[in-house]
């Protein structure tokens, strides 16, 4: 039996994204990440900005081009997004219905900014599936950008909303939001990372996630030439914090992203061996090294053979059958 008839008895399998989620607004900045993409493959996704990250004045005409990119022959494997304007903008439905039109059917999800409350979100959701409908598009993926006190306090509703696959951490705005009470060095290391309200909102939207089987996407690095800042950023973001995915802002910070979320191979390695084992046992408990191992570590094993893959890392022979 494949692990996703086993491990996920009575619950729904968690959604798996690629670990880095790279945005870009300049249209030469949206042609220099697909190329990128291209030589990478889809082990990053893109999401083009039509919101803070694109040029002012100019909405009607950057939707168009987003939608035409993005329903064009350079999208090859249809891992790119866009973000919206908020639900209170009067850009907000013009984006949708105009990306929509064009390109939904290969429109790899909708990213939601400043949200300000679940129904906030569900309204929103409403209005993109009567546009995705109309295209021929059924159950749009929709991301969600959590950056308000609103949204935070609703975080777990809009994580359990079933469209909703990924709640991303806007610390810039969440900071801004109270007013000078979270000092400006919050919003980049080390301050991101200890700061108790800061820290809290990180803990609140990953266990959110987590709980819903959804996937949580932590904040930028603002720092565009540190790299090794970065690479610390998302190790930290991982193993403290349990994010699986992690925006970039600059083509740069893709590889070190990519990286540093990627299993170590020796883990790749002992999650094939315990899991070809465990399918050749019917999923009943084995012993590895002599350690027992049962349902509950498989499904961790099992989380490290996907995020390997989805870094575009190959997994031993044996695991082949299993991803």
């Amino acid at each position: 039996m494949h692990p996703t008839e086993v491990l996920f008895l009575g619950k729904q399998e968690p959604v798996s994204l690629p670990v880095c989620d790279h945005y870009a607004g300049a249209e030469k900045l949206m042609r220099k990440s697909l190329q990128l993409q291209q030589e990478l493959g889809p082990v990053f996704d893109i999401t083009f900005d039509c919101e803070d990250g694109a040029s002012a004045g100019n909405e009607a005409a950057h939707a168009q081009l987003v939608s035409s990119i993005i329903a064009g022959t350079e999208n090859r494997f249809e891992r790119i997004g866009a973000r919206v304007h908020d639900s209170g903008s009067s850009f907000f439905e013009q984006d949708i219905r105009i990306i929509c039109q064009g390109a939904a059917k290969r429109l790899a999800y909708l990213m939601l900014p400043k949200a300000e409350s679940l129904g906030e979100v569900r309204s929103a959701i409403d209005l993109i599936n009567h546009h995705a409908n109309l295209a021929g598009r059924q159950a749009l993926p929709i991301h969600v950008l959590i950056e308000t006190h609103g949204a935070l306090a609703d975080v777990f509703g809009i994580a359990a909303l079933p469209q909703v696959e990924s709640l991303s951490f806007g610390i810039m705005d969440f900071v801004s939001a109270h007013y000078g009470a979270i000092p400006s060095d919050a919003m980049r290391a080390p301050g991101q990372f200890s700061h108790p309200l800061v820290t809290r909102a990180k803990l609140e939207i990953a266990a959110a996630c987590h709980a819903h089987g959804k996937v949580p996407s932590h904040n930028v690095t603002t720092d565009i030439k540190d790299m090794a800042l970065v690479a610390a950023d998302a190790r930290q973001a991982r193993s403290e914090f349990g994010y699986t995915r992690m925006w970039s802002i600059h083509p740069q910070q893709i590889r070190a992203i990519l990286q540093a979320f990627t299993p170590p191979l020796a883990e790749i390695t002992e999650a094939a061996q315990i899991l070809h084992a465990a399918q050749r046992a019917a999923w009943g408990p084995i012993q590895h090294q002599g350690i027992l191992h049962d349902r509950a570590s498989y499904r961790y094993y099992w989380s490290v053979l996907q995020r390997a893959k989805q870094s575009g890392i190959a997994v031993p022979e044996i695991a082949t059958t299993l991803l």
